[in-house]
């Protein structure tokens, strides 16, 4: 028997794979600078690393500005796929989940849906990733993307580009089970909104919250998958975490939190405000049942 509600048809995943992408590419190019630096606090292994500010005065200083970009090319090529697949693959999961719409969308549900879009875009972007990570070490002298990849192939095979993949797979599923569970939690606790100017800001604050929650989930896997990356080797991403918390102390597992924090804390809701904005657009095209 029908509850009398209407249920929204999922988009198909065309459309949330292309709205993930624009989102991507746009997040990306206003917050790529505190990316780097991220990376760096990650790589420093000493007891006592550089702050935020201290690593950014010093990226400046010692390299020139545009040393705050390098490596963005990787990600740039990446972020399409990588965004596309995040909303896509949790548009995707998230029809399987509700039966297409038939079933409620819980925040358990949104949870497993967000765990299950991490693990499908962990596969996509652990090449990348590791091509960016040796690009923005302090030390690299790789000029390009390029020959990051014949040293890759050169030194390990065609394997040696998914280096850290199983730390990957856990950083994109505790951020994204954190980040779409955070949403859905976060809207649904929010005044219901009465104008799009109050369906905009919603969107904004439940995905920056979401961004924030996501982030302090994924950062110690961060960490570890930086590492491994930018080695070859290391250890699993959970002993990992205790050989780190030993030696460097447990703050060393939130090295870059706060460039990170700064960035995919409002990222998130600037990836959320484009997706909707878009997903809006598209739904209006299609017609019924998606409006």
């Amino acid at each position: 028997m029908s509850d009398g509600v209407k249920k929204q048809v999922p988009l198909p995943f065309v459309y949330t794979f292309t709205a993930g992408a624009i989102a991507g590419c746009t997040e990306l190019l206003l917050l790529y600078p505190l990316d780097v630096v991220k990376t760096r606090q990650q790589l420093d292994t000493s007891a006592k690393g550089a702050g935020m500010m201290e690593t950014f005065r010093n990226i400046i200083k010692l390299e020139g500005p545009g040393r705050l970009y390098r490596g963005i090319i990787p990600p740039l090529m990446l972020e399409a796929p990588k965004r596309a697949v995040k909303f896509g693959a949790n548009g995707y999961w998230g029809g399987v989940f509700t039966n297409n719409g038939q079933t409620k969308m819980t925040q358990s549900l949104a949870i497993v849906t967000g765990f299950a879009a991490g693990a499908t875009e962990s596969f996509v972007v652990t090449p990348f990733e590791l091509v960016k990570i040796r690009l923005q070490d302090k030390k690299s002298t790789f000029k390009g993307p390029m020959e990051v990849i014949q040293h890759s192939f050169k030194t390990h095979g065609p394997l040696g580009l998914y280096q850290g993949m199983e730390a990957t797979f856990w950083r994109h599923t505790w951020w994204n089970a954190g980040y779409f569970g955070t949403i859905f939690g976060v809207k649904g606790m929010l005044p219901k909104p009465e104008s799009k100017q109050a369906e905009v800001m919603n969107n904004f604050i439940s995905g920056t919250i979401g961004g924030f929650i996501g982030t302090t989930l994924n950062t110690p896997f961060d960490v570890i998958k930086s590492r491994v990356q930018l080695s070859g080797t290391g250890p699993w991403s959970y002993p990992g975490l205790y050989q780190v918390a030993k030696a460097e102390g447990f703050g060393a597992l939130y090295k870059g939190f706060a460039p990170k924090v700064l960035r995919l804390a409002p990222g998130g809701g600037v990836l959320l405000l484009v997706v909707e904005a878009l997903s809006a657009v598209f739904r209006k095209q299609l017609g019924p049942p998606y409006i």
